[in-house]
């Protein structure tokens, strides 16, 4: 993991590719992390998977967080390792609750196929939408679900439980 030093020094080498890409940095649980901005969310995972001083070539992760009621409300974090030296990085790219529609990113999984299902993850829980994904549907909830369960605005308990034995009572479960 980089040190604070080293982490301000990585922000400094992409903001000199990819000025205004970075929005901030710190550390957090043990891990370093970058802020970067979301319309440059690409560039900036490039740079770190390129750059030959730092060779973040492996995408472990991409998820979400709804940090509602903090603007902006969404994050959608990547975990980047670095296999030869057993380092990891975190990017998060802040996104704001669009008035109409949903939440967009750019989508990476031409650039790391690992991030398929675990953006069409963020997208079934959270409503992000990842723009260029090549298969942008439900992975986990059913297709015809309504909502996006994991935002902090969901109704909490307002879903009834289906269990093997009331699948056929439960409305719109079985058909």
């Amino acid at each position: 993991m980089p040190d604070a030093p080293g982490l301000e020094l990585m922000a400094i080498e992409i903001e000199a590719d990819h000025p205004g890409a970075i929005l901030g940095t710190y550390h957090e649980h043990g891990c370093a992390c970058l802020i970067a901005d979301p319309a440059q969310i690409r560039g900036v995972l490039a740079w770190l998977r390129e750059a030959p001083s730092h060779r973040y070539t492996f995408l472990a992760s991409v998820h979400a967080a709804d940090y509602m009621p903090a603007e902006p409300r969404f994050g959608v974090h990547y975990e980047l390792l670095n296999r030869d030296r057993v380092e990891r990085i975190r990017v998060r790219a802040a996104l704001p609750d669009p008035p109409e529609g949903l939440p967009e990113i750019e989508s990476v999984v031409d650039m790391f196929p690992s991030a398929e299902f675990q953006e069409r993850e963020a997208f079934d829980f959270f409503g992000i939408v990842f723009r260029g994904h090549p298969d942008l549907r439900r992975i986990l909830m059913p297709e015809d679900y309504v909502g996006w369960p994991q935002r902090r605005d969901f109704p909490v308990g307002g879903e009834p439980v289906i269990f093997t034995n009331t699948e056929h009572q439960v409305p719109g479960w079985y058909r």
